[in-house]
C-alpha cells in the first residue's frame, strides 16, 4: 500500500479512532507517504516482473513441449543407456547431474557443465526419450527448479533486471520496504473511523483512498509474506538471515558425500574437482543404474536427481527435487565402489527454520502449490500494481491549485510520547542494521528531512505551507 496521504480538512473534522497507539498515527502516515512515494517505482517493477514470472511456469510447458514430453511407452531404458545416448549426441562438457523421467510421458534430463556458449552458472540440459533413447533437444537450464531459457530470462528480470549483482539491489530494496509500507497502511486504515473506510457511494479522492485502503488491507498479509521470503535470499539481509540461522543451529543440512580417503582409487573416478568419469560421463564404479536402485530401496521416489562423485573420495548423491506439496527433499549418498548407501538425510529431520525457509521460498516462487500458487501470486502482483497507481493518484488529488502533490507536514514525531518514541527508534535502529536497504535509505531520508526542516525553521516556516505539524 503506497503513498496514502492524510485526510482532507473535511475528513479531519471527524477524528480517527483513538487508542494507545494513536499518537504514532501521524508519524506512520508520514513514513507511509514518503516510503511509498520513493519506493513505489521499485515495487512497480517488482510487481510487473513478478506477474510475468508467475505465468512463466505454464508458458514454459507450452513453449518447450517437444523437449519436455514424449508419447508414453511400455518400458523405459536403463538410465545409463539414456545418458549414453545424450553423450553420443552431445559429447562436449561433463555430466554434472541426471534427472530420470519423473513420470510417464516425461523426458529424462542429462545436465552438462563446461559447455562452450553456455553461461558458467548454468548447465546444458539434454532431453532424452526414456523409452527409445532419442534425443529430443538441448536447452540451457538454470537453478534447482530446472528453469529453461524463457523462465530463466524472466527470473533474471525479476531478480536483478539482468544487471548482475548491482541489479539485485533493486529487488532487495523493494522487499526491504514492502512490509513497512504494507504494515503502515494497515495501521492507517484501522486507525480511521469506520465511516471513512467506505468505497460505495463515494467519489473523487475519497473513492481512490477507499479502493487503495480496501485492496491493501485484503492483500497485506500476502505482501508481508512476499517481503519476508524475498529477503531470505537477498544479497545483504539474506546473508544476515543465514548467519542468524547458522548461529541458532537452524541452517539447511546436506547429506555427506565423503567416503574413506583414497579407498576408491583405481575405480574409474575422475580427478579431483571434476564431476564424472574421465570421459566426462556420469558412470562411476557400480554405475548409475545400481546407484539409482540403492536410492529407490531407501524410499526415494520420483522426481530425483543423481549427482556423480566430485572426486576420488566422494560418493554419488541422489536427492529428491520435488518442490510441490507434499515436498520431497530426502537425499542419500551411495558409495560408487560398493553401491551401498553411506549417508541419509530426511527432510523430516530438517531444523524448523530450514523447513520454513524451504516452504517459504517455494511458495514465493509459485512451486509449492502449482497452478493455484501461481494464480495467487499473479493476483498479488496485480493488486500491488493497482495500489501503486492509486497511491500516486492520491498524491495528485491531494494537491490544491499549484500545490501539486503536497507532502505530509513534518513535526509528527514531537507529538509521540517518549515511552513510545524511544522503543520505536530502538526497533528501527536494529531493523536498519539487520536489513541494510531499509536502514540506509531511511537514514538518508531522515538526514535530508532534518536539513530541510532546519532551512524551513530559519526562514520562519515550521513545516510546509505554514503548517506546524500533524495533530
Amino acid at each position: 500500500m503506497t503513498t496514502a496521504p492524510p485526510a482532507t480538512p473535511a475528513e479531519a473534522s471527524r477524528p480517527a479512532a483513538r487508542g494507545p497507539w494513536a499518537p504514532l498515527r501521524p508519524l506512520v502516515l508520514r513514513l507511509h507517504f514518503y516510503a511509498g512515494l520513493l519506493v513505489a517505482p521499485f515495487l512497480l517493477v517488482a510487481a510487473v516482473t513478478g506477474l510475468l514470472y508467475a505465468g512463466s511456469f505454464q508458458a514454459e510447458k507450452l513453449v518447450y513441449d517437444h523437449e519436455l514430453t514424449v508419447p508414453a511407452g511400455e518400458r523405459e531404458l536403463p538410465v545409463s543407456a539414456q545418458v549414453a545416448a545424450a553423450r553420443k549426441a552431445h559429447p562436449e562438457g561433463t555430466v554434472t547431474a541426471v534427472r530420470p523421467s519423473p513420470e510417464a510421458g516425461a523426458t529424462t534430463r542429462v545436465l552438462l557443465s563446461g559447455v562452450r556458449g553456455v553461461d558458467p552458472g548454468h548447465t546444458l540440459a539434454v532431453f532424452v526419450d526414456p523409452y527409445t533413447g532419442t534425443v529430443r533437444g538441448a536447452l540451457e537450464q538454470y537453478g534447482a527448479t530446472g528453469a529453461l531459457p524463457l523462465r530463466t530470462w524472466i527470473d533474471g528480470l525479476h531478480r536483478d533486471l539482468h544487471l548482475g549483482e548491482t541489479g539485485r539491489l533493486y529487488s532487495e530494496l523493494a522487499a526491504s520496504w514492502l512490509w513497512v509500507i504494507a504494515g503502515g497502511g494497515l495501521v492507517l486504515w484501522f486507525s480511521r473511523r469506520r465511516a471513512l473506510r467506505r468505497v460505495r457511494g463515494t467519489s473523487g479522492r475519497r473513492r481512490t483512498l477507499g479502493l487503495h485502503g480496501t485492496v491493501g488491507v485484503w492483500t497485506a498479509a500476502g505482501f508481508l509474506f512476499l517481503s519476508a521470503t524475498g529477503l531470505t535470499w537477498s544479497a545483504y539481509a539474506g546473508a544476515n538471515i543465514d548467519e542468524l540461522r547458522t548461529s541458532m543451529g537452524q541452517a539447511t543440512p546436506s547429506v555427506s558425500a565423503a567416503v574413506a580417503g583414497g579407498e576408491h582409487a583405481g575405480h574409474g573416478h575422475a580427478g579431483h574437482g571434476t564431476a564424472g568419469s574421465a570421459d566426462g560421463s556420469a558412470e562411476h564404479g557400480v554405475g548409475l543404474d545400481q546407484v539409482l536402485a540403492a536410492a529407490r530401496a531407501k524410499g526415494l521416489g520420483d522426481p530425483v536427481e543423481i549427482v556423480p562423485p566430485a572426486d576420488a573420495d566422494s560418493a554419488y548423491v541422489v536427492r529428491q527435487i520435488q518442490r510441490s506439496w507434499p515436498e520431497k527433499q530426502d537425499s542419500v549418498a551411495v558409495d560408487p565402489a560398493t553401491g551401498q548407501v553411506t549417508d541419509e538425510l530426511r527432510f523430516a529431520d530438517y531444523p524448523v527454520l530450514a523447513k520454513l525457509t524451504r516452504w517459504g521460498i517455494d511458495l514465493h516462487t509459485g512451486s509449492l502449490f502449482g497452478l493455484v500458487n501461481q494464480i495467487a501470486l499473479a493476483l498479488l502482483a496485480l493488486a500491488l500494481v493497482l495500489l501503486v497507481l492509486w497511491g500516486y493518484r492520491l498524491w495528485w488529488q491531494r494537491g490544491r491549485g499549484s500545490a501539486f502533490g503536497r507532502p505530509v507536514p513534518r513535526g509528527a514525531w514531537a507529538d509521540v510520547p517518549p515511552y513510545l518514541l524511544v522503543p520505536a527508534l530502538a526497533a528501527v535502529a536494529v531493523l536498519g542494521w539487520f536489513v541494510p536497504l531499509l536502514g540506509i535509505p531511511l537514514a538518508g531520508f531522515l538526514a535530508v528531512d532534518i536539513v530541510l526542516g532546519e532551512i524551513a525553521h530559519r526562514r520562519g516556516r515550521r513545516g510546509y505551507g505554514g503548517v506546524s505539524g500533524v495533530k
